[in-house]
């Protein structure tokens, strides 16, 4: 009862055929097609915004790290 056979199958066909019929099926597929290739793209795009932004953001902690060490330095050299 709970699998579906060969002929369960084929009606369900027969019923979308019939609901969107022959033309509107390969235009709703081509649309999900393009739809997935733009959010892979969009994705790509993202990984490579993340990509340039690590190196900026390592360089400013660095900064960061240095500013911190030279007061530090300088107290102790007053001392």
């Amino acid at each position: 009862m709970g699998a579906f056979s060969v002929w369960h199958w084929v009606i369900v066909l027969v019923v979308v055929l019939l609901l969107f019929g022959g033309k509107k099926i390969p235009e709703l597929a081509k649309g999900l097609g393009s739809g997935i290739k733009n959010f892979k793209k969009a994705v790509k795009e993202d990984d490579e915004e993340e990509a340039k932004k690590e190196p900026e953001a390592s360089s400013q902690i660095k900064q960061t790290h240095a500013e911190q060490a030279k007061p530090q330095a300088d107290s102790t050299k007053q001392d």
